[in-house]
């Protein structure tokens, strides 16, 4: 259920961005049972990490704070809505509920005034259709290689994973 005062610290987190070099206002916090686990805001520029958003910072704090990639039960706070890449990384930890301040549309025009250089590269609209979308239809070129190989070390993982 959605608490103002998570919300208020994600704006927080975000704000940080504003003093710090290489970083931008993305904000973002992790909840589970009331109490906050997780804390993180856009260090990409300054990480060189181009995975490095506000949420995925969060989920990584989250995930060593708690020592587990299962992040079911925790609710999401962030001041911007999430893009694909984000939305994709709270998916496979198991986020159960997102709560977002500014949507992309409102995003976008807030830093549509920052020089294209200084703005990152991410057409969000078409990231979220490729995300989405079978391999086949992706636009960026691919090719299977190796696939028997692959599934060979898939194989001898999982048989010895369980003991």
């Amino acid at each position: 259920m959605y608490t103002e005062a998570f919300m208020q610290r994600a704006l927080a987190v975000s704000a940080q961005a504003l003093d710090q070099p290489g970083t931008e206002p993305f904000g973002a916090v992790i909840v589970k049972n009331g109490q906050i686990v997780g804390e993180g805001f856009n260090h990409a520029r300054a990480k060189w990490d181009p995975t490095a958003h506000g949420e995925v910072e969060a989920i990584r704090d989250a995930c060593q704070r708690l020592e587990s990639l299962n992040l079911s039960g925790c609710e999401l706070y962030t001041s911007c809505e999430p893009c694909a890449l984000c939305v994709s990384a709270m998916g496979i930890v198991g986020i159960s509920a997102l709560y977002y301040a500014a949507s992309l549309e409102q995003s976008h025009a807030a830093i549509g005034a920052l020089p294209a250089s200084a703005r990152p590269p991410i057409d969000t609209d078409e990231l979220r259709r490729e995300a989405g979308a079978p391999i086949a239809e992706r636009r960026m070129p691919s090719q299977q290689a190796l696939d028997r190989e692959a599934v060979d070390i898939l194989k001898r993982w999982a048989a010895s994973a369980g003991t």
